[in-house]
């Protein structure tokens, strides 16, 4: 029953995390050239990730992010039924997200979906795991400590924000398998298929963050 909860809070944090981060992308814009629309976006999804540690964080650890959960179970910090059973909700979660904000926004808005930096997929693929090591390593040393748990959030959301400033006119920031596939699987067309990029590449960046904190935390000890 444990475990169902937890899968749960992943499903209902990633839902919310597209509905209303990549619902902010959706509709107030993510140009570089528009200031505001811009920096909304970036609050928005590192408020969300806020939100969430905050209501869901003391049941699931608040992942909302495979690329977070493959980190945690490279890191040894979770087990493998469980990181199944937490990417599954994820992306249940982005789908149901996505087509909510769909049902609202329509499909014309783009759902905030990601895009390929220049058409260039290399390039895509390197921002995007530079993004998302630089993300999830400020994940596992901000978790590696219990005392930590009163600020975790805020510096987690903190984290994606900062992610975001630098990567929305870029790719538009995946860094997160799940929130790129739930709106790229409605949105079609281009961002469907080049929607790997965005799944792969964040794994590979959490798998790196995984390998080298474990690193630089043993050196430390």
């Amino acid at each position: 029953m444990d475990s169902i909860k937890k899968y749960v809070a992943e499903c209902i944090g990633t839902f919310v995390l597209v509905f209303f981060a990549c619902g902010t992308a959706a509709l107030v814009g993510c140009s570089s050239e528009n200031g505001t629309g811009y920096l909304l976006t970036a609050l928005a999804f590192g408020l969300v990730i806020v939100a969430m540690a905050y209501s869901i964080g003391n049941i699931s650890g608040c992942h909302i992010n495979p690329a977070v959960s493959i980190a945690m179970l490279v890191s040894k910090r979770m087990s493998v039924s469980d990181f199944a059973g937490y990417v599954i909700a994820q992306f249940v979660g982005a789908i149901v997200g996505a087509a909510a904000l769909m049902a609202v926004a329509g499909k014309e808005s783009g759902l905030g979906a990601n895009a390929l930096y220049n058409g260039n997929i290399g390039a895509s693929f390197l921002i995007e795991v530079i993004l998302t090591f630089v993300f999830v390593i400020a994940v596992l040393g901000v978790t590696a400590k219990e005392s930590n748990s009163a600020v975790a959030g805020l510096v987690i959301g903190l984290s994606l924000t900062l992610v975001h400033i630098l990567g929305i006119s870029l790719t538009g920031t995946s860094v997160n398998p799940a929130r790129s596939f739930g709106p790229a699987l409605f949105v079609g067309g281009e961002a469907l298929s080049c929607v790997w990029v965005f799944i792969l590449a964040p794994l590979v960046g959490g798998v790196l963050a995984a390998l080298v904190y474990q690193f630089l935390s043993k050196s430390a000890d």
